[in-house]
Order: C-alpha cells, then structure tokens, then sequence
C-alpha cells in the first residue's frame, strides 16, 4: 500500500505481458488486414467472369497450336480459334437468354438450374447436330469468287468473326438481347465490301434479312398472345378452371410436342438425317398425337385435389415449360454454333490447304471450342440477360411462359414453310412483348366490362402507371436490332482494312 492508500499500478511488462495499448493497436491492425482481404475479394468478384473466359480463349489457342502443329497458317489458325472461342462465349452470353429466360421469368426454374440444363443442351446440340448448319462459309452474303485470294479471304473471315464478337459484347452490357446471326452477316458483307467492294454483297439476302428484323417479332408476339388469350377464355375465366385445365393443357402440351418435334427434325437433326419440310410436318403431327395422349393421365393426376383457382392451374404447365426450355436450347446450339465455327472452320481449311472452298470441312476440335464456348459463356455472363428476358421486361408466370416458348417454336416452323427467314432471338423477345402488351389490354377491357371505370377518361399518368410492359427495354432492344447489322459491318469493314495493313 503507498501513503495514499491505494494499491500500486504493476507494469505489465514486468510479468512479460504485452501493454494494453499495444493489444489495442494489435486488434486495430488486424482489423484493418481484415477489411483489406474483404475489399480485395470484393474487388476481385466481378473480373473472375473475365479472367475463366480469358483463361478460356488462350486454351482454345493452344488447342490450336497442338492440333495443327507444323501445318502452314499455324499462326493464323491460332488467332482465328482465340476469335471463334471469343464469338462462342459472346453467343452464349447473349442469345441463350432467350431459351431460358421465359422459365426463370415464370419460376418453372431455378437461375441455376436453368444455366445447367441450358449449358448441357446447348453443348449436346452443338456436338450432335451442329456440323450440318456449319457447312457453308458465307451463307449466301458474299457473292461466288468475290473474294478469290486467300489472304485476303482469311483476313475477312477473321475481321466478321471478332466485329461480330465485339458487337454482341456491347449489346450484352448495354443489355439487349440481339440475333448473332444477322451479326455474323453483317459482319461478313462488311468484311466483303471492304475486300471486293459493293458487288461481292448478294444485297438480295441481306434485303430478306432486313425484312425479318420485322416479322420475326411480329409473328412472335401475334402467336403468343394468341395462346394466352386461349388460355384465359378456355381455362382462367370459366367456373371450373381444373376441370377445363384438365382437357386444354393435354391439347396445349400436344401442340408444343408437334411442334418441337418438327422444328428439331427440319432445323436440328439434319445432320443425322435428310428430312424434308413435309416428313418433319408429319413427324410433327405424330408426336403431337402422341404428346397429346401421354399428358392426359399426368395432367388429371396432377390437377387431383387442387383448389379451383388459377394459382393451382400453375403447376400443369411448370414440367412443359421445363421441357420446352431444354429443347429449344438444343436446337439453338445446333443452329447457332456455326456463327462462331462457321468461319473458323473456313479460315482453318483455307490456310491449310491455301485455295477456297465453298463447302468445309469441319475439325471436330473446331466444334468443341464453339459448343464448349457457348456454354462457359452461358455461365459466366448469362444470368445478367436471363433475368432481363425472364423477369424486367413483363411478369411471366408458367402460363405466359410457355405462350412465349410455344410461339417460339411454332413460327419457326411456319416461316421455314414459307421461305422466310427469321431470327429466334426476336421471336422469343417479341413473343413476351406480345404477351405483355396483351395483358395490358386484357386488363383494360375487364376493367371497361366491371365498370371500374365508370365511363371517365382515365388520366395519362394512371394509364403509365398500369403499364405492364417496360417501354425503356423495348426501346433498347428495338434500336440494338437495327444497328445490329450495320454496325457490324462497319466494324468489320474498319478491321478488314486494319489487319490487311499490318499484314502488308
């Protein structure tokens, strides 16, 4: 004890402990570590996407270099694969949303699952039925001999595959679902005008091409929005909705197995099998028979104890939704994996054998890079355009869904019977629209019928507010359409020249 009384303060270090201030600045830099490992891992988050599709495209150059080690144009063939591998991971990016995005949007499917089973159909539809679509090299843009020299027609192909790349990039970011197909194109008569001026464009086709940048949304929206008015007036609106949904989604589930059966056996399987518009038209009506009277069990089963109202009519149409997601898938990567291999399997033929060929063949390592890139690309940057498509455009449910899937479908096939070229891509964005802008008039009309109006004008700001439809999206997407083209082919063109005169 002092003088004072009070006991005497012992210096912690006389029993080798540490001072308090000095376990106080301790925790006070362990707390900082821990807050710059959290903001590096935050950081760090959003570049791991492009460092695996980074990663990505130098293996595809590798594999290059391996396969075709001591070959002429090896160079060139490893430039032209990190290019392929670069279009496949954009195509995947971009263009599958519209496959999924109606079953994520109608809550059939997980975001998750949805990125699996389109990732495994996509790859299965590309490595089964893929070589068939990818067995010309200009698809009619370029005129006969309009390119003859071989350098030159290389440095074309590799100018459309990267403008076309670098276009559906952009398109993603901003968020607009665009057709890669009417990219490649423009990206090739760009190349073409650029290398042999305005005569090598066939401006024939690409007039045809022009025209569905209309029609495709159009017959789209019209066919879905059809099938949902068929849907509310036979099944949502009548006083015994299980029962009515037990006879109509048998019928519903028929049309969608026809039509599937018939767009995968025209534009899918003809790699396996020659099959004619009129035998996939009959393939189709057999499979609609058949669909039809496999689902009428299932649908009286399911439907067995459910609450007569529409939330139970839900689950009738969760399983087609599913279904029609994964086929559609397939026969997207059947059809367009060949705009990132198309011209990678061209460049790869021409620089081997040094002469241009109209018909290529295709190295199976050439088809892995194209369905393997679009299903990295799929899971690395798709979600972003899945939810866009699914979910912020309008709200679907698995009822308007699978109208979107099932127009999909059907006015492929209606315009493949006509000759008419058309683009998936706006067929399943127009499609929802349709569906969107049906229920916005759908709603206004029962609210006329109920009287909710009671004969007054309704004011413009409560008429924004009922929108159902997002105008902001259709105004991006619509302008991305138009552009799509000629932006590419510009881009192309300014790339052409570029290459051409480095290579000088």
């Amino acid at each position: 004890m002092t003088s004072s009384g009070q006991t005497p303060r012992q210096d912690p270090r006389a029993h080798g402990q540490a001072p308090v201030n000095q376990w106080k600045t301790l925790d006070k830099d362990l707390h900082r570590i821990g807050l710059l490992e959290e903001a590096t891992r935050f950081t760090a988050r959003p570049l791991m996407a492009p460092g695996l599709a980074l990663a990505f495209i130098v293996l595809a150059g590798v594999l290059a270099a391996v396969l075709t080690e001591a070959q002429p144009g090896m160079l060139i063939v490893i430039a032209a694969a990190a290019i392929g591998a670069y279009m496949a991971l954009n195509i995947g990016a971009n263009d599958v949303a519209n496959n999924m995005g109606p079953a994520v949007g109608g809550k059939a499917l997980s975001l998750g699952a949805a990125l699996v089973i389109a990732a495994v159909f996509e790859t299965a539809g590309a490595l089964i039925a893929g070589a068939d679509v990818v067995k010309t090299v200009s698809t009619g843009i370029l005129a006969p001999d309009a390119v003859s020299d071989p350098s030159h027609f290389i440095w074309a192909m590799m100018a459309a595959l990267l403008a076309s790349a670098l276009w559906l990039n952009v398109a993603t970011w901003f968020g607009a679902p665009v057709s890669t197909t009417h990219s490649i194109v423009g990206g090739v008569a760009g190349a073409g005008v650029a290398a042999a001026g305005f005569g090598a464009v066939n401006w024939g086709a690409l007039g045809t091409i022009a025209l569905s940048w209309v029609l495709s949304p159009v017959l789209g929206g019209v066919i879905a929005a059809a099938f949902l008015a068929l849907i509310k007036a036979r099944i949502l609106y009548v006083p015994d909705k299980i029962a009515a949904g037990r006879f109509w989604v048998p019928v519903l589930i028929g049309v969608m197995a026809g039509a599937f059966a018939a767009y995968l056996a025209y534009k899918g399987l003809n790699a396996l099998v020659d099959v004619s518009l009129g035998t996939a038209t009959l393939i189709g009506l057999v499979a609609g028979v058949l669909g039809w009277a496999l689902w009428r069990p299932v649908a009286r089963r399911q439907s067995q104890g459910q609450e007569n109202r529409k939330k139970s009519l839900r689950k009738l149409f969760a399983f087609p939704l599913v279904a029609s997601a994964a086929l559609l898938s397939f026969a997207h990567g059947a059809n367009d994996v060949a705009n990132a291999v198309g011209p990678l399997a061209a460049i790869v033929q021409v620089a081997r054998l040094g002469v241009i060929s109209g018909e290529v063949t295709i190295p199976l390592w050439v088809m892995v890079v194209g369905a393997l890139g679009i299903s990295v690309g799929l899971l690395l940057f798709g979600p972003k355009l899945i939810r866009l498509v699914g979910s912020e455009i309008t709200k679907l449910n698995p009822m308007r869904a699978f109208c979107v899937a099932l127009s999909a479908a059907i006015t492929v096939i209606a315009a493949s019977w006509l000759g008419l070229p058309v683009s998936s891509t706006h067929i399943a964005v127009g499609g929802i629209f349709g569906v969107g802008f049906y229920r916005e008039w759908h709603a206004e009309r029962r609210a006329r019928m109920l009287g909710l109006q009671k004969g007054k004008a309704v004011p413009v700001e409560e008429r924004k507010r009922r929108y159902l439809v997002r105008r902001a999206h259709m105004a991006t997407i619509g302008t991305a359409w138009v552009v799509t083209v000629p932006v590419s082919a510009g881009l192309s063109a300014g790339l052409y020249l570029a290459m051409t005169a480095i290579a000088r």
